[in-house]
């Protein structure tokens, strides 16, 4: 009987040590989880709130603003020249 009372703490300390440590990772995890949720939630209103307003421009006008840029920033024209239609 010495002997069992002798480990009763021991074993009590350490159910104790095992349920402290359960609950904090299941508190991190939850937390984290949530973070995540927070974030994608975050990043989508940011994206909405990104998105360009609808001025009445057609594609046509878009495609060739977008053709414009591309030609310049490659430097496929000529230096010094701005090209003013397709």
């Amino acid at each position: 009987m010495p002997y069992v009372l002798a480990i009763v703490p021991t074993v009590g300390v350490a159910v104790l040590f095992y349920f402290v440590i359960k609950t904090i990772l299941e508190g991190d995890r939850r937390e984290r989880l949530a973070q995540a949720k927070w974030e994608a939630e975050h990043d989508r209103a940011h994206e909405q709130a990104q998105k360009p307003v609808d001025t009445g421009t057609t594609a046509t006008d878009i495609s060739t603003d977008a053709a414009h840029s591309v030609n310049g920033s490659r430097g496929t024209d000529a230096p010094g020249t701005d090209r003013v239609g397709p």
